[in-house]
């Protein structure tokens, strides 16, 4: 099964934990830094659009770019009660990126990019962001650091609700740079409870190959971040915040 093809049901109440608040601050101190005050948005791997509506609750007219139909609905029938400024939902893999038209920024959180695990795709997605932008626009994004996924290799995690059972292992392959997630998840349907298998890679992407790739594709002003910091990475951080200008 396809990676969220079963998940994206119970994303959300598997994910109570993740600070989407403290993301968009997070994310609107770097735009400050930047000096930019964009007023289009697009949500690249928006998921579940949690973090899309709360762009819309601070007004900005928002794309919610994903390529799991299954996410994307989820998704939609959080919005649909939203009056007047709705997200505009996209179902697209970020390497083929086309937009009705260029925007301010783009953001793309919660380690989206390292699943792209083709070095040339994301290559291409720095490209198609790139062109999708106004000059002037800024790229925000994260990346779980190659140190936390080799961390991860042998670990085995539990997440449980009431209605939701999920174990996952991990196993990083060091010769391939890749983080596999083997992921069992039990659905309570009624009195009965479904079981599926979906499998999760990340690859392990360099702070300094990410940053080369989006000099390469015109990108000017490339700096990297801690995690919810503004500073520099320090070594071993778990998570990197890159930010891109296109002038």
């Amino acid at each position: 099964m396809s990676a969220y093809e079963a998940l994206a049901s119970s994303y959300d109440c598997l994910t109570e934990d993740v600070d989407y608040e403290g993301m968009l601050a997070f994310l609107e101190t770097l735009l400050a830094h930047l000096g930019r005050r964009p007023e289009t948005v697009v949500d690249l791997a928006c998921g579940t659009g949690s973090l899309s509506l709360l762009l819309v609750g601070r007004g900005y007219t928002v794309t919610s770019v994903d390529a799991s139909p299954e996410m994307l609905t989820e998704a939609y029938g959080k919005a649909v009660e939203l009056e007047g400024n709705r997200p505009l939902f996209i179902c697209q893999r970020m390497e083929r990126l086309e937009l009705p038209e260029a925007v301010d920024c783009v953001v793309c959180c919660l380690d989206s990019l390292n699943y792209v695990t083709d070095p040339a795709d994301c290559r291409e997605t720095f490209r198609r962001v790139y062109e999708s932008l106004r000059p002037g626009g800024a790229f925000l994004f994260d990346i779980n650091s190659a140190e936390k996924l080799r961390g991860l290799d042998g670990q085995v995690f539990l997440d449980e609700t009431d209605d939701v059972y999920c174990v996952w292992r991990a196993e990083f392959d060091e010769g391939e740079r890749r983080c596999y997630y083997g992921m069992d998840l039990f659905q309570r349907d009624g009195d009965v409870w479904r079981r599926s298998f979906e499998e999760h890679v990340e690859y392990a992407y360099e702070a300094g190959e990410l940053r080369a790739w989006l000099e390469a594709a015109g990108f000017s002003r490339v700096e990297t971040f801690g995690d919810r910091r503004l500073a520099p990475p320090e070594p071993g951080e778990q998570r990197i915040y890159f930010a891109a200008i296109k002038e």
